[in-house]
Protein backbone atom coordinates (compact mmCIF):
# COMPACT_ATOMS: atom_id res chain seq x y z
CA UNK A 1 0.00 0.00 0.00
CA UNK A 2 2.73 2.37 0.94
CA UNK A 3 4.63 1.77 -2.28
CA UNK A 4 1.46 2.26 -4.30
CA UNK A 5 0.71 5.55 -2.60
CA UNK A 6 4.26 6.82 -3.17
CA UNK A 7 4.16 5.73 -6.75
CA UNK A 8 0.87 7.49 -7.26
CA UNK A 9 2.20 10.68 -5.72
CA UNK A 10 5.17 10.96 -8.08
CA UNK A 11 3.22 12.01 -11.17
CA UNK A 12 1.37 14.52 -9.08
CA UNK A 13 4.60 16.19 -7.96
CA UNK A 14 5.90 16.22 -11.51
CA UNK A 15 2.77 17.92 -12.71
CA UNK A 16 3.13 20.57 -10.00
CA UNK A 17 6.76 21.21 -10.94
CA UNK A 18 5.95 21.37 -14.64
CA UNK A 19 3.13 23.81 -13.99
CA UNK A 20 5.42 25.98 -11.85
CA UNK A 21 8.11 26.07 -14.54
CA UNK A 22 5.55 26.92 -17.18
CA UNK A 23 4.30 29.81 -15.05
CA UNK A 24 7.81 31.16 -14.55
CA UNK A 25 8.50 30.93 -18.28
CA UNK A 26 5.28 32.77 -19.07
CA UNK A 27 6.04 35.54 -16.60
CA UNK A 28 9.57 35.94 -17.99
CA UNK A 29 8.24 36.13 -21.52
CA UNK A 30 5.79 38.92 -20.78
CA UNK A 31 7.96 40.91 -18.35
CA UNK A 32 10.08 43.49 -20.25
CA UNK A 33 13.77 43.97 -19.45
CA UNK A 34 13.44 47.45 -18.06
CA UNK A 35 15.91 50.32 -18.39
CA UNK A 36 16.50 50.19 -14.64
CA UNK A 37 17.54 46.52 -14.88
CA UNK A 38 19.86 47.28 -17.81
CA UNK A 39 21.41 50.16 -15.90
CA UNK A 40 22.09 47.92 -12.90
CA UNK A 41 24.01 45.43 -15.02
CA UNK A 42 25.95 48.00 -17.06
CA UNK A 43 28.93 48.29 -17.07
CA UNK A 44 30.24 44.81 -16.39
CA UNK A 45 33.44 45.15 -18.47
CA UNK A 46 35.94 47.89 -19.50
CA UNK A 47 34.76 50.86 -21.55
CA UNK A 48 36.84 51.92 -24.56
CA UNK A 49 37.15 55.63 -25.38
CA UNK A 50 38.44 56.04 -28.93
CA UNK A 51 40.66 59.07 -29.58
CA UNK A 52 40.92 59.80 -33.32
CA UNK A 53 44.38 61.39 -32.92
CA UNK A 54 47.80 60.22 -31.67
CA UNK A 55 48.79 60.61 -28.00
CA UNK A 56 49.83 64.08 -26.84
CA UNK A 57 47.23 66.31 -28.47
CA UNK A 58 44.30 68.09 -26.84
CA UNK A 59 41.80 65.33 -27.68
CA UNK A 60 44.07 62.74 -26.08
CA UNK A 61 44.82 64.85 -23.00
CA UNK A 62 41.12 65.51 -22.37
CA UNK A 63 40.19 61.86 -22.95
CA UNK A 64 42.76 60.63 -20.45
CA UNK A 65 41.73 63.20 -17.83
CA UNK A 66 38.08 62.24 -18.26
CA UNK A 67 38.77 58.50 -18.50
CA UNK A 68 40.80 58.34 -15.29
CA UNK A 69 38.04 59.89 -13.21
CA UNK A 70 35.24 58.09 -15.08
CA UNK A 71 36.81 54.70 -14.36
CA UNK A 72 36.53 55.36 -10.63
CA UNK A 73 32.93 56.48 -11.02
CA UNK A 74 31.84 53.50 -13.16
CA UNK A 75 33.91 50.92 -11.31
CA UNK A 76 35.37 49.66 -14.59
CA UNK A 77 38.59 50.56 -16.47
CA UNK A 78 38.31 53.14 -19.26
CA UNK A 79 40.73 52.22 -22.03
CA UNK A 80 42.04 55.00 -24.29
CA UNK A 81 42.33 53.70 -27.85
CA UNK A 82 44.19 56.06 -30.23
CA UNK A 83 43.06 55.61 -33.85
CA UNK A 84 44.44 58.58 -35.81
CA UNK A 85 44.20 59.45 -39.48
CA UNK A 86 42.14 61.11 -42.23
CA UNK A 87 41.25 64.22 -40.23
CA UNK A 88 39.85 62.23 -37.28
CA UNK A 89 37.43 60.29 -39.49
CA UNK A 90 39.09 56.86 -39.13
CA UNK A 91 38.42 56.73 -35.40
CA UNK A 92 34.91 58.08 -35.91
CA UNK A 93 34.12 55.44 -38.51
CA UNK A 94 35.33 52.70 -36.16
CA UNK A 95 32.99 53.85 -33.39
CA UNK A 96 30.06 54.41 -35.76
CA UNK A 97 30.28 50.75 -36.79
CA UNK A 98 30.80 49.42 -33.24
CA UNK A 99 28.14 47.61 -31.23
CA UNK A 100 25.83 50.18 -29.58
CA UNK A 101 26.16 48.78 -26.08
CA UNK A 102 27.92 51.63 -24.26
CA UNK A 103 31.33 49.97 -24.28
CA UNK A 104 32.83 51.80 -27.28
CA UNK A 105 32.73 55.60 -27.26
CA UNK A 106 34.24 58.40 -29.37
CA UNK A 107 36.11 61.41 -28.06
CA UNK A 108 34.77 63.68 -30.77
CA UNK A 109 35.87 67.17 -31.69
CA UNK A 110 34.97 70.11 -33.90
CA UNK A 111 36.84 68.39 -36.75
CA UNK A 112 33.96 65.96 -37.13
CA UNK A 113 31.43 68.71 -37.80
CA UNK A 114 33.83 70.17 -40.39
CA UNK A 115 34.54 66.82 -42.08
CA UNK A 116 30.86 66.53 -42.96
CA UNK A 117 31.32 69.36 -45.47
CA UNK A 118 35.00 69.00 -46.33
CA UNK A 119 34.94 65.39 -47.51
CA UNK A 120 32.95 64.54 -50.60
CA UNK A 121 32.10 61.16 -49.13
CA UNK A 122 32.36 59.79 -45.60
CA UNK A 123 31.79 56.16 -44.56
CA UNK A 124 29.38 57.34 -41.85
CA UNK A 125 26.75 60.03 -41.24
CA UNK A 126 27.85 62.15 -38.30
CA UNK A 127 24.33 63.38 -37.56
CA UNK A 128 22.64 59.96 -37.79
CA UNK A 129 25.27 57.43 -36.72
CA UNK A 130 26.12 58.86 -33.29
CA UNK A 131 24.34 59.50 -30.00
CA UNK A 132 25.71 62.62 -28.25
CA UNK A 133 26.54 62.20 -24.56
CA UNK A 134 28.14 65.46 -23.40
CA UNK A 135 30.46 68.27 -24.43
CA UNK A 136 33.57 67.97 -22.27
CA UNK A 137 35.33 71.27 -22.94
CA UNK A 138 35.98 74.09 -25.39
CA UNK A 139 39.54 75.11 -26.17
CA UNK A 140 40.57 78.23 -28.14
CA UNK A 141 42.96 77.90 -31.05
CA UNK A 142 46.07 80.07 -31.13
CA UNK A 143 48.34 81.29 -33.91
CA UNK A 144 51.91 80.46 -32.91
CA UNK A 145 55.34 80.73 -34.54
CA UNK A 146 58.74 79.46 -33.50
CA UNK A 147 60.37 82.01 -31.18
CA UNK A 148 63.35 82.23 -33.53
CA UNK A 149 61.07 83.78 -36.16
CA UNK A 150 61.61 87.59 -36.26
CA UNK A 151 57.92 88.49 -35.91
CA UNK A 152 56.11 89.60 -32.76
CA UNK A 153 52.58 90.29 -33.99
CA UNK A 154 50.17 89.42 -36.79
CA UNK A 155 51.01 92.51 -38.86
CA UNK A 156 54.71 91.60 -38.89
CA UNK A 157 53.85 88.00 -39.80
CA UNK A 158 51.76 89.13 -42.78
CA UNK A 159 54.56 91.46 -43.91
CA UNK A 160 57.07 88.59 -43.71
CA UNK A 161 54.82 86.25 -45.67
CA UNK A 162 54.31 88.82 -48.42
CA UNK A 163 58.03 89.54 -48.64
CA UNK A 164 59.07 85.86 -48.48
CA UNK A 165 56.12 83.76 -49.72
CA UNK A 166 58.24 80.61 -49.78
CA UNK A 167 58.25 80.63 -45.95
CA UNK A 168 54.47 80.40 -45.67
CA UNK A 169 54.06 76.91 -44.25
CA UNK A 170 51.54 76.04 -41.57
CA UNK A 171 50.73 72.72 -39.93
CA UNK A 172 47.41 71.24 -38.88
CA UNK A 173 46.07 68.08 -37.25
CA UNK A 174 45.08 66.82 -40.69
CA UNK A 175 43.08 67.67 -43.76
CA UNK A 176 39.64 68.99 -42.97
CA UNK A 177 40.39 69.88 -39.35
CA UNK A 178 39.72 73.21 -37.65
CA UNK A 179 43.38 74.20 -37.98
CA UNK A 180 43.23 73.56 -41.72
CA UNK A 181 40.10 75.68 -42.07
CA UNK A 182 41.51 78.52 -39.95
CA UNK A 183 44.64 78.57 -42.11
CA UNK A 184 42.52 78.81 -45.25
CA UNK A 185 40.49 81.67 -43.76
CA UNK A 186 43.71 83.43 -42.66
CA UNK A 187 45.11 83.12 -46.18
CA UNK A 188 41.93 84.48 -47.77
CA UNK A 189 41.73 87.36 -45.28
CA UNK A 190 45.34 88.53 -45.69
CA UNK A 191 46.08 87.64 -49.31
CA UNK A 192 49.26 85.76 -48.36
CA UNK A 193 50.32 82.45 -49.89
CA UNK A 194 50.32 79.55 -47.45
CA UNK A 195 51.27 75.90 -47.87
CA UNK A 196 49.25 73.53 -45.72
CA UNK A 197 51.18 70.67 -44.08
CA UNK A 198 48.78 68.08 -42.57
CA UNK A 199 49.87 65.91 -39.62
CA UNK A 200 48.14 63.04 -37.83
CA UNK A 201 47.97 65.02 -34.60
CA UNK A 202 49.34 67.79 -32.40
CA UNK A 203 52.31 65.73 -31.17
CA UNK A 204 54.16 65.42 -34.49
CA UNK A 205 52.96 68.89 -35.49
CA UNK A 206 54.52 70.48 -32.39
CA UNK A 207 57.78 68.58 -32.99
CA UNK A 208 58.19 70.05 -36.48
CA UNK A 209 57.11 73.51 -35.34
CA UNK A 210 59.68 73.50 -32.55
CA UNK A 211 62.29 72.16 -34.95
CA UNK A 212 61.67 74.91 -37.49
CA UNK A 213 60.39 72.60 -40.25
CA UNK A 214 57.22 74.71 -40.53
CA UNK A 215 56.65 78.39 -39.84
CA UNK A 216 53.41 78.42 -37.87
CA UNK A 217 50.25 76.66 -36.76
CA UNK A 218 46.73 77.39 -35.53
CA UNK A 219 46.61 74.54 -33.01
CA UNK A 220 44.54 74.45 -29.85
CA UNK A 221 46.15 76.04 -26.80
CA UNK A 222 46.63 72.79 -24.86
CA UNK A 223 49.56 71.15 -26.73
CA UNK A 224 51.47 74.42 -27.21
CA UNK A 225 50.82 76.18 -23.90
CA UNK A 226 53.92 74.86 -22.14
CA UNK A 227 56.07 75.83 -25.14
CA UNK A 228 54.61 79.34 -25.11
CA UNK A 229 55.29 79.70 -21.40
CA UNK A 230 58.86 78.44 -21.86
CA UNK A 231 59.31 80.93 -24.75
CA UNK A 232 60.05 78.24 -27.32
CA UNK A 233 56.95 79.29 -29.26
CA UNK A 234 55.46 82.78 -29.59
CA UNK A 235 51.69 83.28 -29.48
CA UNK A 236 50.52 86.03 -31.84
CA UNK A 237 46.73 85.80 -31.54
CA UNK A 238 43.84 83.54 -30.55
CA UNK A 239 41.23 82.64 -33.16
CA UNK A 240 38.16 83.06 -30.94
CA UNK A 241 36.02 86.18 -30.49
CA UNK A 242 37.36 86.76 -26.97
CA UNK A 243 40.76 86.33 -25.34
CA UNK A 244 41.65 83.13 -23.55
CA UNK A 245 41.97 83.13 -19.74
CA UNK A 246 45.05 80.92 -20.21
CA UNK A 247 46.72 83.61 -22.36
CA UNK A 248 45.11 86.89 -21.33
CA UNK A 249 47.93 88.97 -22.82
CA UNK A 250 47.45 87.49 -26.31
CA UNK A 251 45.04 89.47 -28.54
CA UNK A 252 42.31 88.00 -30.73
CA UNK A 253 42.75 88.02 -34.50
CA UNK A 254 39.94 90.57 -34.57
CA UNK A 255 41.97 92.85 -32.28
CA UNK A 256 44.99 92.22 -34.52
CA UNK A 257 43.08 93.63 -37.48
CA UNK A 258 41.59 90.49 -39.07
CA UNK A 259 37.80 90.50 -38.87
CA UNK A 260 35.41 87.57 -38.90
CA UNK A 261 37.41 85.02 -36.93
CA UNK A 262 35.60 83.08 -34.22
CA UNK A 263 36.74 79.48 -34.31
CA UNK A 264 37.46 77.46 -31.20
CA UNK A 265 37.54 73.71 -30.75
CA UNK A 266 34.90 71.77 -28.82
CA UNK A 267 35.54 68.26 -27.53
CA UNK A 268 32.82 65.82 -26.50
CA UNK A 269 31.88 62.18 -26.11
CA UNK A 270 29.56 60.30 -28.44
CA UNK A 271 28.29 56.72 -28.60
CA UNK A 272 27.14 54.73 -31.63
CA UNK A 273 23.55 55.47 -32.62
CA UNK A 274 21.17 52.98 -31.05
CA UNK A 275 22.93 52.88 -27.69
CA UNK A 276 20.17 52.38 -25.05
CA UNK A 277 18.91 55.65 -23.62
CA UNK A 278 19.43 54.54 -20.04
CA UNK A 279 23.12 53.88 -20.74
CA UNK A 280 23.50 57.27 -22.47
CA UNK A 281 21.79 58.90 -19.47
CA UNK A 282 24.08 57.07 -17.03
CA UNK A 283 27.18 58.08 -18.99
CA UNK A 284 26.00 61.68 -19.11
CA UNK A 285 25.35 61.77 -15.36
CA UNK A 286 28.74 60.29 -14.49
CA UNK A 287 30.65 62.43 -16.98
CA UNK A 288 29.02 65.67 -15.90
CA UNK A 289 29.92 64.87 -12.28
CA UNK A 290 33.54 64.46 -13.37
CA UNK A 291 33.55 67.60 -15.54
CA UNK A 292 32.08 69.72 -12.74
CA UNK A 293 34.44 68.38 -10.08
CA UNK A 294 37.07 70.75 -8.62
CA UNK A 295 39.87 68.37 -9.65
CA UNK A 296 38.79 68.31 -13.30
CA UNK A 297 38.21 72.07 -13.43
CA UNK A 298 41.70 72.63 -12.04
CA UNK A 299 43.15 70.33 -14.69
CA UNK A 300 41.29 72.21 -17.42
CA UNK A 301 42.68 75.52 -16.16
CA UNK A 302 46.18 74.07 -16.40
CA UNK A 303 45.76 73.19 -20.08
CA UNK A 304 43.78 76.23 -21.18
CA UNK A 305 40.43 74.46 -21.58
CA UNK A 306 37.00 75.63 -20.50
CA UNK A 307 34.89 72.73 -19.07
CA UNK A 308 31.27 72.39 -20.23
CA UNK A 309 29.30 69.26 -19.22
CA UNK A 310 25.94 69.66 -20.96
CA UNK A 311 22.99 67.34 -21.63
CA UNK A 312 22.83 65.05 -24.70
CA UNK A 313 20.11 67.17 -26.29
CA UNK A 314 22.19 70.33 -25.76
CA UNK A 315 25.18 68.72 -27.41
CA UNK A 316 23.00 67.55 -30.31
CA UNK A 317 21.90 71.15 -30.95
CA UNK A 318 25.52 72.32 -30.83
CA UNK A 319 26.57 69.70 -33.37
CA UNK A 320 23.80 70.74 -35.75
CA UNK A 321 24.66 74.44 -35.42
CA UNK A 322 28.40 73.86 -35.79
CA UNK A 323 27.91 71.64 -38.85
CA UNK A 324 25.84 74.32 -40.56
CA UNK A 325 28.29 77.10 -39.64
CA UNK A 326 31.33 75.25 -40.91
CA UNK A 327 29.54 74.21 -44.08
CA UNK A 328 29.40 77.90 -44.99
CA UNK A 329 33.07 78.48 -44.07
CA UNK A 330 34.06 75.44 -46.14
CA UNK A 331 32.05 76.74 -49.09
CA UNK A 332 33.62 80.21 -48.92
CA UNK A 333 37.11 78.80 -48.38
CA UNK A 334 36.63 76.14 -51.09
CA UNK A 335 38.17 73.44 -48.89
CA UNK A 336 37.17 70.08 -50.35
CA UNK A 337 38.85 66.70 -49.80
CA UNK A 338 38.39 63.49 -51.77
Amino acid sequence: MTSQRLGAAVPSRRRVLQAAMAAITAITAITPFTGAQAQQTWPFKPVTLVVPFPPGGTTDVLARALGTALAKSLGQPVIIDNRPGAGATIGADYVAKSKPDGYTLLMGAVHHTIATSVYKKLPYDFQKDFAPITTVAVVPNVLVVNSSTPVRNVAELVALLKAQPDKGTYGSNGNGTAQHLIGTQFQNSTGVALTHIPYKGSGPLATDLLGGQILMSFDTITPVLQHIRSHKLRALAVTTATRSPALPEVPTLDEAGLKGFNIGTWFGVLAPAGTPRDIVARLNTEMVKVIQSPEFIKRMDEIGAQPVGDKPEDMARTLKTETERFAELVRVGKVVME
